[in-house]
């Protein structure tokens, strides 16, 4: 009987859970490396600096979290799965922190990618090795 109980509830339980939605933003290939002395990419120099890179979809936002870590985002928005809006996200003039969508008005974290307002989803994560030095390489 309580094998059944048992039973009866984890079928329940895999029932009841959400499936995995794919992410709105599609993924696609990409490896480079931007050099961290050119003056496009000075901003980098410094923790809590950004650049715009491109690549990806829409572009490439690059955040410095600390001295050693660096995240890059995709500038498209997931708010936006049809690619329509010509606007890629921007950081926000009050709050560099913050990268806005100026078509649906969604806004997401620089820091960690997370939705602060008007999406479900975070933004696309691309992955990001530093060489100690100049180099950054970006890829997916």
């Amino acid at each position: 009987m309580k094998i059944r109980i048992f039973l009866l509830i984890l079928i329940l339980a895999g029932v009841s859970c959400k499936k995995n939605r794919t992410h709105p933003v599609p993924s696609t290939a990409f490896d480079f490396q931007i050099d961290l002395t050119l003056p496009s990419y000075q901003e980098l120099n410094n923790v809590g600096g950004y650049s715009y890179v491109s690549g990806g979809i829409k572009g490439i936002v690059v955040y410095r979290q600390s001295t050693d870590v660096f995240v890059a985002w995709e500038r498209m928005s997931p708010e936006d799965p049809d690619n329509v809006c010509a606007t890629a996200l921007t950081a926000d003039s009050a709050n560099f922190l913050q990268l806005n969508d100026a078509c649906s008005g969604a806004v997401f974290s620089m820091y960690d990618g997370s939705p602060i307002s008007g999406s479900s989803w975070g933004l696309r994560k691309y992955q990001t090795e530093w060489n100690g030095s100049n180099l950054l390489r970006i890829y997916n």
